[in-house]
């Protein structure tokens, strides 16, 4: 698995919600449905200044698509979203639902 650095996923937090975000720590998360892995990766989590909504914190990261391009996830750290694990799980739903 390609790996982007946390200054991308940075400018992916700041472009998608707005704010200045800081690094805080990448945490790996292996999240599986049904005895299958779904996602095998870090996320990188951090700090969010001047956030429109409000929010603090963030969680990114990034997984290569079938035509070689990259898709940057970047969720923010608000209601059921309590931390990196969340996010994943959120995001996995939002795409399974958006197919």
């Amino acid at each position: 698995m390609i790996e982007v650095s946390p200054d991308q996923l940075k400018e992916a937090v700041e472009s998608q919600h707005g704010g200045e975000a800081t690094f805080v720590q990448s945490v790996p998360i292996h999240e599986e449905h049904h005895g299958r892995t779904v996602w095998n990766g870090a996320v990188q989590v951090y700090d969010l200044i001047g956030q429109p909504d409000g929010a603090t914190r963030a969680y990114a990261w990034s997984y290569g698509l079938p035509d070689g391009k990259r898709r940057f996830i970047a969720v923010l750290h608000t209601g059921p979203i309590t931390g990196p694990r969340e996010a994943v799980r959120a995001a996995i739903v939002a795409e399974q639902r958006a197919k």
